[in-house]
Order: structure tokens, then sequence, then C-alpha cells
């Protein structure tokens, strides 16, 4: 074979597999074919210790509306298998990817009440598997989790929640994994940049306790506890504020004339409409829980002011026609209870005066005789004794006389209602009775619920 003949040989031959031998000679140092992963370390002995350490990477959402919450973290699993042990001159640890997880035992850790959850797999799953020469194993995961908190809204949006995500195994109870944290409350660390739109993070803990079902028996659970408190200022621009701002929009109608009724109306009706569309678009974004909730009470006694001046006005325009009736019915009775006798006289005009007449009415009594006021007595007096005393020409006769029975009846009347009859009173007291009570009911909520919070 010539030289140019073993050139061509040497370029067509196939280079060895090095990924192949490396994957044999680790299967082979770890000895993963000479043991059966399907059952955990120490099989028929007691329960083996699994440690846990949690780093919260970011708590990405809040949801009132499906009362749960999104968290990124960092899960490592801390245990030792002796199987896996192996001779290293170095004593340093060996490092994996997600594909020899398949290959071991690894803790079946799972979130109780998640509803959604996965592994990060960008750009390749992001699992990590450390093993060391003397059994101990590290295995770390990148996982996002949607779990369940059962929220108290009794105090929204003055409230503070607490929610907690729940660690357990799936399949082996107590009797046979132990699941600790690792480091006591040190085992759970978090990014001082978390931060929420709404909520103000107080703080992180941990705790452990021991979970029974009861056809299963009894299991360890680690749960990671976090505490939120909500941020008020969005809530005083979008609901507390606008809402204040109807009801005392609602009492300019308690500075505008009875008499402008569409003014009036229309403003009633506006600001009800208002306080409704803000009453709508709160419950929309929050479940339909069944108890009342702090906002509940600040907007529907907002609401009810504002309806109780719409019918504030609709009792003072009832009263003031109820008024003008009987005022009109009872000078319509002076007029027929004071019309004098006109005995005699060839022209006579008869003008009642009641009390209220004006420049105009005087100022027609002009170009007529004047004549004696005629009385009671006079119209019961004979023809010859009134013509003695009338005067030829053109005479009006001006009878001011009012009952004095009607009169105190009428007197009786506006003192026993003067507040009810007199609308202007009506308003007047409206407008330190509204205000007032306002104020104090915002004065008992604010210390009611800032207080106990």
């Amino acid at each position: 074979m010539n030289y140019s003949t073993r050139q061509l040989f040497s370029l067509t031959k196939k280079p060895p597999d090095v990924t192949k031998n490396r994957k044999l000679k680790t299967e082979q140092l770890l000895k993963v074919d000479d043991h059966d992963f399907t059952m955990r370390p120490a099989f028929g002995g007691p329960a083996i210790p699994v440690g846990v350490d949690v780093q919260v990477e970011s708590l990405d959402s809040i949801s009132e509306v499906d009362m749960d919450f999104t968290m990124t973290l960092y899960l490592r699993h801390y245990w030792k298998d002796e199987r896996l042990t192996f001779t290293s001159s170095t004593n340093k640890s060996m490092t994996f990817d997600g594909r020899l997880v398949k290959k071991i035992w690894v803790p079946d850790v799972f979130f109780v009440h998640s509803k959604r959850s996965f592994i990060h797999d960008t750009t390749t799953d992001n699992i990590m598997l450390r093993v060391f020469p003397d059994g101990h194993v590290l295995y770390s995961l990148r996982v996002t989790v949607t779990a369940a908190c059962n929220m108290d809204f009794s105090r929204f949006p003055l409230d503070t929640q607490t929610c907690s995500l729940e660690l357990e195994s799936y399949a082996y109870t107590d009797e046979d994994l132990m699941l600790y944290w690792k480091s006591g409350d040190e085992s759970l660390s978090t990014d001082d940049r978390i931060s929420l739109s709404q909520f103000l993070i107080q703080k992180f803990h941990t705790t452990s306790h021991l979970a029974f079902y009861s056809s299963t028996g009894w299991y360890n659970r680690l749960y990671i506890n976090f505490t939120l408190r909500r941020h008020i200022f969005f809530f005083l621009l979008q609901t507390y504020f606008p809402a204040t701002l109807m009801v005392m929009l609602s009492w300019v109608s308690f500075w505008i004339d009875r008499r402008a009724v569409p003014a009036r109306v229309s403003l009633g009706i506006t600001t009800v409409l208002t306080m409704s569309t803000i009453i709508t678009g709160v419950n929309a974004s929050m479940p339909r829980v069944s108890y009342i909730k702090a906002v509940d009470i600040y907007l529907w006694v907002s609401f009810v002011f504002v309806f109780l001046s719409v019918l504030e006005y609709a009792a003072v325009n009832y009263l003031s026609t109820v008024q003008d009736r009987r005022e009109r019915k009872m000078r319509d009775e002076i007029r027929e209870r004071s019309l004098p006798c006109t005995c005699g006289m060839s022209q006579t005009r008869t003008m009642i005066l009641d009390g209220n007449y004006s420049e105009a009415d005087t100022n027609s009594l002009a170009g007529y005789t004047s004549g004696t006021m005629v009385s009671e007595e006079d119209v019961e007096m004979p023809h010859e004794v009134m013509n003695e005393k009338q005067t030829p020409g053109e005479h009006m006769v001006v009878h001011l006389s009012v009952s004095s029975e009607s009169t105190t009846t009428k007197k009786k009347g506006i003192r026993a209602l003067k507040i009810i009859q007199n609308t202007h009173a009506i308003d007047k007291y409206s407008r330190m009775l509204f205000p007032g009570s306002y104020i104090l009911f915002n004065f008992i909520y604010w210390c009611s619920y800032c207080i106990g919070a």
C-alpha cells in the first residue's frame, strides 16, 4: 500500500465517539447499571433524610380573582445514596445535567395545592445533579409554580394576606422519607429586588408539620410562608377619592333653588349613576365572596348618602307643592269670608288685601274717591243710613280683614310643622346634617380599619 492510499484511508476513517466513551465511563464509575434505582436508598431500613433549601427568584403575580400566586424558585434537595459512591483522588464532585436524573433515584417532592407548575427548559432543562465521592447528592431545579392561597378580603383593600407554598413527598411516608429544612430558617433565601405593584412583601419564613391522609398515612410537609401587605394609595386614587367627591357633589343641590327642578334632579341622577359605576368596577376585579369587604362598606354608605340627597329634594318638592296648595285654599277661604256689602253703590270695586300685596296694587287705588271702611256693623245698617254715608261717584272698597280663628289655626300649624313645611329649613338643615354625618362616618371607618391593621 503506497503513501497516497494510506492517506486516503486515514481521512475516510471515522474518529472515535468521545461522548459515548465518556458516558460508559461515567455509568461504570457511578455503578448505575449495578443497582436497582427504582427503590429508595437503604430500602427496608430507617427513613432516608432529605434536606431541602429554596431560593426564591421572583414572586410573579398575586391574583385576587383566582385566589392564587405565581412564584419562580430554585428548589434544591440534599441526600446520601451509598450506591453512587466512587473513588476520587482529588475528592471533587461530579456535576451532571438532567439526563442522568432519569437513571437514578431522586425524591418525589411535589407542591401541595398547586394549580400549574413547570420546570424551565430554555435552553435546556434547568436541572443540575451534583454527586460527591462519599455518595452525597445535590439535586437542583428551577421551577415556576402557581399555587392556591386562601385569602381573606374582609378588610380589603386595607388587608394583609399570608400565603404558603407547601412541599411534600408524594409516595413516601415519614417512615420511608424524612423531609426537613436543611438549615432551618436560613434554608429560605430571597432576592432583595423582589417587589410587587400592589403589595409590600413583609417577610418570608419556613415551617414544617406532619400531614395525615386517612388512606396512606403521615407525611412530612414543608411550608414556605410569606406575608403581603397591600398598598392603599392606588385604591385611594381609584376608589375612595372619586366616591368621596361624588358624595360632596350631591350636596351642591342643597344650595340650588328648589324651583330649579331640572338642575337638582339631573345632578342627583348623575351622582347616583356614577356611584353605581364605581361599585361595579371594584367588584369586577374581585372574587364573588359571600361576606362584606371594607371597601363595600365605604362605597355603599357613600351610595346611601348620594341617594338620600335625591330623596331630600323629592321631599322638598312634595312639601312645597302641598304648602302652596294649602296657602291657595286658605286664601280662597279668606276671600269668601271677607267680601263686603256694596249695596247702594253705583260702581264699586272690591280688593282683598291679605297682607301680601304689591306696590302696583296700592297704585291701582288712584282715581277712586276715598270712602269709609265698611264693617260688618255697617253691612247690617238700613239702606237709609248707608245712603247718607255714600259719596256720589265711583267708590272702591278695600276690605282688610282676616278671621281671627283662621289666623290662630294657621299660626299653630306653622309652629307645629315649622321644620317640615318650611322647605328652606329642610335644605338649611341638610347642609349641616349631611356633611357632619359623612365626616363622622369617615372618622369611625378609618379609625376602625387603620388602627386595627
